[in-house]
């Protein structure tokens, strides 16, 4: 359990993140974690915490504030409250700062220069950014984290000094350089560099630095540099044999860690991807620009040549990353099991000589070692073959100096969005890059002399590289034969290319036309598996009759049967089957089948939107699904599993929607998928869904549709911790409502707006949205909404402490419900007269009104909520001196949460382990 500051302020428990939500909130833990197992007064606190600004009922909040926290760190006496003030108790390293001051201690007190490095490097690793984010904006905290910066920047230097002493001037170069443009006045870093230079003979590049940092200083300050630097100045004129790296002899037993050079043998067959080529390297030239580190995704088909252009530009610029080139194959695709990251992370750390005692077991140690020993270093990180971005951001290094590429037949839009990666998307070739690629491989003059028979080639491989490389490879090991000849064979062979595009075009051609059909126009589909409504809604088909052409496609090895009733196929013949489609179908009847599938999509995502959540205003002014076949799910449990299944499906269906310019399909999609995104966590997937469905309601003349979206992207936003934002997008909905005279529309914006209050800490603010949102309600004639809304308001009164009040409010509301049959949200009106309970010290009730809410919630089959209920009545139970009913409640809801697959079990956990 620790405290982390050298960056956002937030906790970590049982190797969990956990971010802490609210500025007064981080503010607390931030003066206590700066101060740790010291007592922090009550009025110091709110000194730093509010400055000039301090509520009357700040004493309150203060207390309010430490009771969360301490849930958050999951145990009472991790704050304790003294006479005067509080105490934050959590061991020797309660925080980062702590244990990176104790690595810097322990490096400069160290005898051996290599035990200074490894304790220096583990030290910067621990800086995330900017320290203190999040509070900065508070005077007090600005100071400190300029502080912590200094703190940083002393690390840093003594890091350089003690690897300069190991004779690793060659690597500490481009380090240094950076380090200087940062800070140019910075003397001490300069004598580094000037040494660092001389000692790896760039005797005139070390004396022009000089002269550049004395014509800066004279310009600047009006001064000339120190006496030392003017002395290093004079021994690097007269070559001083003082200068040179220490003796070899002496550095033996501490030398530095190897360079490894893991690049594959780049192929003969690579094809010339000279766009993409320039692009990488703009990309390169771009990040070392601008001081930070390049993370390329390069995407692409199976066969498409992702790994060799990788491993082609990486041995391009190799010699840009003296400090070595790491690679390895993560097997994400394909039949081999995958690498997990801290086996990966093994790997890296023994290839530059780490002892085997020295890596540690957990993975967030291992990628903190890895990050500390690639620190101050250029090296080049190939990952290929990555399944998706969770397997790729532990390998990721913390240094701008350093380049990773990153291959996946995915897009890991994950690692574009919040690393900031660029992608680079391989397509096929053009047809003059295929007759390249074959050129080099067979010859210019033998595929000059049979160009009709080249062509051949290049359509029978669809302009996959792969499939190119391997033909040129059957006429290759065949020079006797004409390329004619050999083609005519591989057609009709089961040889090296007979498992790829012959193999295809004669199982296609073998085919019935209905079942050919399908065939082709399952590569519309964009999902890694489709069932049977999806196959009878492209081809426009009842399901059973498409259930026999399927069957002809599985008997054709066209096809695979995943799981029962899911069928997929290899990316290769998902290609030969768009290929087939560009040829044998129609432009209009392509269009008409991408319409289905939408439609598909679209009804069936609604009827499983009102199965999730049945108190759900139903979506008004959806088209019928004409000829496309629902998969009606039976009942919720179907509704979820069918969403899990086809959310990689309905993402891409979504987005290609919007890139095709059909905007109702959009905001009707995004509008049926939001809740499941939302309940399950995929809150990525719902920001980027809701920002286009806003853009779609609004070319479509849509304000209320388009007001409702900026409602969900507001709730996504700041379940992310974005507040500025999810505030941005209520203000944008409160607008749109405004402007049409909807009451309801601008009552729901207030009650979002309660709710973003409540979860930052503004209980008060939270109280009067919540009231402007009842008399809203009321106006607007919408007695259920005006009843969860003085739910809403007791919540507020119940967070902020005023449990009195809170406490007639819900239930009233609670009554409200029961007459107007609201079953539904009389679940979560138990819930909270439950909390309020359990803060009065009514235990019995407490536990009383939890087990309502679960047996309502039971009614429903609402699995998350009850999962959410059951914590919370283990904190009752635990409350009242039970800890072992406590124990099963949270062990129920752990059950049920990992179940669904949700991130809130490792909350819960965490109790249990309590």
């Amino acid at each position: 359990m620790q405290v982390r500051l050298l960056g956002s302020v937030e906790v970590v428990v049982g190797g969990t993140v956990r971010p802490v939500p609210g500025l007064r909130r981080k503010a607390v833990l931030a003066m206590l974690g700066l101060h740790p197992g010291q007592i922090v007064s009550s009025d110091r606190l709110i000194d730093a915490v509010w400055a000039d600004d301090a509520p009357a009922t700040a004493l309150n909040t203060l207390q309010r504030h430490v009771s969360y926290l301490r849930d958050l760190l999951g145990a009472k006496d991790t704050i304790t409250a003294r006479a005067s003030g509080y105490q934050l108790v959590l061991g020797d390293e309660a925080t980062d700062v702590l244990a990176a001051e104790r690595l810097i201690r322990a490096g400069r007190q160290a005898a051996d220069p290599q035990r200074t490095v490894v304790c220096l490097r583990e030290a910067v690793a621990l800086w995330r950014g900017r320290p203190l984010t999040g509070v900065t904006t508070l005077r007090w905290f600005a100071e400190q984290a300029d502080r912590l910066d200094l703190l940083e920047h002393e690390a840093v230097r003594s890091l350089a000094e003690a690897r300069l002493e190991l004779g690793e001037h060659r690597q500490l170069i481009p380090g240094l350089e950076q380090l200087v443009a940062e800070r140019p006045l910075d003397e001490g870093l300069h004598r580094l560099l000037l040494t660092a230079l001389y000692r790896s003979g760039r005797q005139a590049a070390a004396l022009e630095r000089f002269q550049q940092l004395k014509r800066l200083l004279a310009e600047e300050l009006g001064i000339d540099p120190s006496p030392a630097l003017r002395e290093l100045e004079t021994a690097i004129l007269r070559q001083d044999p003082a200068l040179d790296t220490p003796d070899s002899s002496a550095r033996i037993a501490v030398a530095g860690p190897p360079v490894p050079s893991q690049l594959p043998l780049a192929t003969r067959a690579f094809a010339p991807r000279v766009r993409e080529l320039a692009g990488l390297d703009a990309m390169l030239a771009d990040s070392r620009a601008a001081g930070t580190m390049l993370i390329t995704v390069v995407s692409g088909t199976a066969g498409a040549g992702k790994t060799a252009l990788a491993v082609h530009w990486s041995h391009q610029v190799r010699r840009s990353f003296p400090d070595g080139q790491l690679y390895v194959d993560l097997r994400g695709f394909g039949g081999d099991k995958l690498i997990d990251p801290p086996a990966v992370l093994r790997r890296f750390l023994d290839a530059y000589g780490v002892p085997g005692h020295r890596i540690p077991a957990g993975s967030d140690e291992l990628a903190a070692l890895y990050r500390s020993v690639l620190a101050d270093r250029r090296v080049l990180v190939v990952l290929d073959n990555a399944r998706d971005a969770a397997q790729v951001r532990p390998l990721l290094p913390g240094s701008p100096g350093c380049a990773v590429v990153v291959t996946s037949r995915s897009r890991l839009t994950e690692l574009v969005a919040f690393e900031g990666a660029q992608p680079v998307t391989l397509g096929l070739l053009t047809d003059g890059e295929a007759r390249d690629l074959l050129a080099r491989r067979i010859g210019a003059d033998r595929t000059a002399a049979e160009p009709a028979a080249v062509d051949d080639v290049i359509a029978l491989c669809a302009r996959l590289p792969l499939a190119l490389a391997l033909a040129a490879a059957s006429c290759v090991t065949r020079p006797e034969l004409a390329i004619a000849e050999v083609n005519r064979q591989l057609r009709g062979s089961a040889g090296p290319f007979g498992a790829l595009q012959s193999v295809f075009s004669w199982s296609y051609r073998a085919l019935g036309p209905a079942a050919a059909r399908l065939f082709r126009l399952l590569g519309l589909h964009p999902g890694p598996d489709f069932t049977a409504p999806v196959a009878a809604s492209l081809t426009g088909v009842p399901v059973a009759a498409v259930g026999p052409l399927i069957a002809e496609l599985l008997g054709a090895n066209l096809l695979q049967e995943s799981v029962p009733g899911r069928f997929g196929f290899h990316d290769l013949l998902r290609a030969y089957a768009l290929d087939r489609a560009g040829v044998d179908e129609t432009a209009a009847g392509l269009a008409a089948a991408d319409r289905r599938l939408r439609e598909h999509y679209l009804h069936t995502s609604v009827r499983a939107a009102m199965l999730l959540t049945p108190a759900r205003q139903p979506l008004t002014g959806l088209a019928a699904a004409g000829h496309a076949i629902e998969a009606v799910p039976a009942d919720r449990d179907t509704a979820v599993a069918w969403f899990h299944d086809e959310r990689q499906a309905l993402q891409a269906m979504l987005r290609r929607a919007a890139d095709g310019g059909h905007d109702e399909h959009v905001w009707q999609l995004a509008w049926a998928v939001q809740d499941f995104l939302d309940r399950w966590g995929h809150w990525e997937d719902q920001v980027a869904n809701q920002l286009l469905a806003t853009a779609a309601a609004g070319r479509l003349g849509l304000p209320a549709a388009q007001g409702h979206a900026h409602i969900s992207a507001s709730t996504t936003y700041a379940r992310l911790g974005d507040h500025d934002r999810a505030q941005d997008h209520l203000q944008q909905a409160l607008d749109l409502f405004a402007g049409l005279g909807d009451c309801g529309g601008q009552a729901k914006v207030q009650y979002q707006l309660g709710w973003l209050c409540n979860r930052q800490g503004r209980h008060g603010q939270a109280v009067r949205h919540a009231r402007q949102a009842l008399r809203l309600y009321r106006a607007a004639g919408q007695p259920m909404m005006a009843a969860r809304t003085l739910n809403s308001l007791g919540w507020g009164y119940a967070l902020s402490g005023d449990f009195v009040r809170a406490r007639p409010r819900c239930e009233l509301a609670l009554a409200q419900m029961q007459r107007l049959g609201d079953h539904a949200f009389q679940a979560g009106t138990s819930d909270s007269l439950g909390y309020i309970h359990h803060h009065l010290g009514n235990h019995e009730l407490a536990i009383a009104h939890y087990l309502r809410a679960l047996e309502l919630y039971r009614g429903h089959d609402d699995r998350y909520y009850e999962a959410d209920t059951l914590d919370h009545l283990g904190d009752a139970h635990r409350a009242a001196g039970d800890p072992a009913a406590a124990r099963t409640a949270w062990a129920q809801a752990v059950d049920i949460l990992d179940r669904l697959g949700h991130a809130d079990a490792g909350r819960i956990r965490v109790k249990l382990a309590g």
